[in-house]
């Protein structure tokens, strides 16, 4: 096969969820604050903004457990952008926070909620509102319908609903759409007003130069109206329980591995209808971002299956994944150059890597793992190609000072990184920011707590963890502060501007 060329260009890029950004209510969100962010990005000379899913959050508000893998996330939506638009009287905003709080989930879920209710019985129905409802039909009406449904039966999860509406009976389906009419419509306003609000956001970013990274998890989770809709694609016994979850084995995070407990796919079933459900997915995501990160990579391979009734991810197994095969099928919808990003950690082997290099994704250097070996060690800055995207860390590390100092490596492995680095103990973070922008690597990506050089407490998550994770936000002060002359510096000095 031959092989692509690399489609992106040397450039740096910041990671910062939207969530974290500041703002007055209680949580980052697509408005002003957001745009002044991309102005400095712009002006800096940062050509990549790097997110996490944009999907409505669930359990633990992680965004890579969503309701939806289409939707998007109603408390990003800006509230002034509500009363712009008409949707919202300027008293009806949610009570102002601490503009560097972090966020708590529960107070924001309860404020946004109750705007958009308002701003829902205010609103009229147009020709755009309808243009998008139709647009996105294919998964907006089961996504609406399965919302409302879900406070209708008490948060319980869709599994353990009546078993009509369980199944989708065609005329329980019917009956709940009419009696629930009013819920769903206003599901379907949250989504036009996100999908509006994100659209001229990104559009702004792409004016100042700046392209946005969106992240899109492999696996869905099973409380979502993705697996209520499509319980054919995934393995579900007859009572649509989980007959195996998704994990990883024993790794770098965790001596149990991580049990993640989305349901796998039953890929054999979606490659018999051509992808089209990936396909669908991932247009999707192009739609809203510039590139995607896809978050488990080397589960297309060949990805670890753990019985559903294992507490823990050690006893599992690898089974074979789809392939090229499901490559082949998006490069037939989407054309040959893939903007894809290929999160390759973890267990690598020979296969992952093939199936990465055929379709010409650059994979992920972390340099957190650099350090802990011999010069050898893939992740080191030697031994980078430029097909690549290197990081200081991501959201799942901690900071860089955090692992450093707060939560220090091995003696031998601290000892080979400060010899390597040969920088001052006090210049840490900053050495390794340099040593990323200075890599052969075509993208260096910073998470904005390294650019700042904040401690484990700016940490945004913690694998195999569910409690006290994504509330991270950036001060106004931090935002002010954060050495942007030295970085549009470095960006020069190492030709990534």
């Amino acid at each position: 096969m031959t092989r692509t060329r690399p489609m992106m260009p040397r450039a740096a890029g910041l990671l910062l969820h939207p969530t974290s950004l500041p703002g007055p209510y209680g949580i980052g969100t697509l408005g002003s604050i957001a745009r002044r962010w991309v102005d400095r990005l712009g002006t800096v000379g940062v050509g990549y903004w790097q997110i996490l899913p944009l999907g409505p959050t669930g359990f633990g508000h992680s965004p890579y457990q969503c309701y939806s893998a289409f939707a998007g996330n109603a408390l990003l939506i800006d509230p002034d952008l509500l009363v712009d638009a008409g949707f919202l009287g300027p008293d009806e905003r949610p009570p102002r926070s601490p503009e560097g709080s972090a966020v708590d989930f529960d107070t924001v879920i309860a404020r946004h909620t109750a705007m958009l209710e308002k701003a829902h019985a205010r609103f009229r129905p147009t020709k755009a509102f309808d243009a998008f409802c139709a647009d996105h039909a294919a998964w907006l009406d089961d996504y609406a319908l399965f919302m409302a449904l879900k406070t209708y039966f008490n948060e319980r999860v869709w599994n353990d609903w009546p078993e009509n509406i369980r199944l989708r009976e065609p005329e329980t389906l019917a009956y709940y759409a009419s009696v629930l009419k009013d819920e769903t419509g206003f599901h379907r306003f949250v989504q036009f007003c996100f999908y509006e609000q994100w659209e001229a956001l990104r559009s702004y970013a792409n004016a100042k130069g700046v392209r946005i990274i969106g992240d899109l998890p492999i696996y869905v989770a099973m409380n979502s109206a993705d697996v209520w809709a499509h319980p054919e694609y995934f393995q579900l016994d007859d009572a649509l329980q989980p007959t195996a979850v998704a994990g990883v084995p024993p790794d770098y995070f965790s001596a149990t591995g991580q049990r993640w407990g989305n349901p796998l796919f039953e890929w054999e079933r979606l490659e018999q209808e051509g992808y089209e459900w990936w396909i669908a997915r991932l247009k999707g995501s192009l739609e809203l971002f510039d590139w995607v990160r896809i978050d488990h990579f080397r589960g297309f391979e060949s990805y670890w299956s753990i019985p559903a009734d294992e507490e823990t991810a050690i006893n599992g197994e690898w089974i074979a994944g789809p392939g090229g095969r499901l490559f082949d099928a998006f490069r037939s919808a989407l054309g040959r150059n893939l903007p894809i990003i290929a999160e390759d950690l973890g267990i690598i082997t020979p296969e992952v890597e093939a199936l990465r290099d055929d379709y010409g994704l650059p994979g992920m250097k972390i340099l957190q793992f650099a350090f802990g070996s011999d010069a050898g060690n893939p992740y080191l800055p030697h031994n980078h190609i430029q097909n690549c995207v290197v990081y200081t860390g991501t959201h799942d590390n901690d900071t860089t000072n955090g692992w450093f100092y707060a939560a220090p490596p091995e003696e031998a492995e601290r000892a080979h990184t400060m010899r390597y680095l040969h920088c001052p103990w006090e210049a840490f973070h900053e050495s390794l920011n340099r040593t990323a922008l200075a890599s052969t690597a075509n993208l260096a990506v910073l998470p904005l707590q390294d650019l700042l050089g904040l401690g484990s407490d700016a940490r945004m998550n913690t694998p195999g963890t569910s409690e006290g994770n994504w509330h991270w936000r950036v001060t106004p002060q931090q935002f002010e502060e954060a050495p942007w002359d030295g970085l549009k510096s470095m960006l020069a000095l190492y030709g990534r501007a």
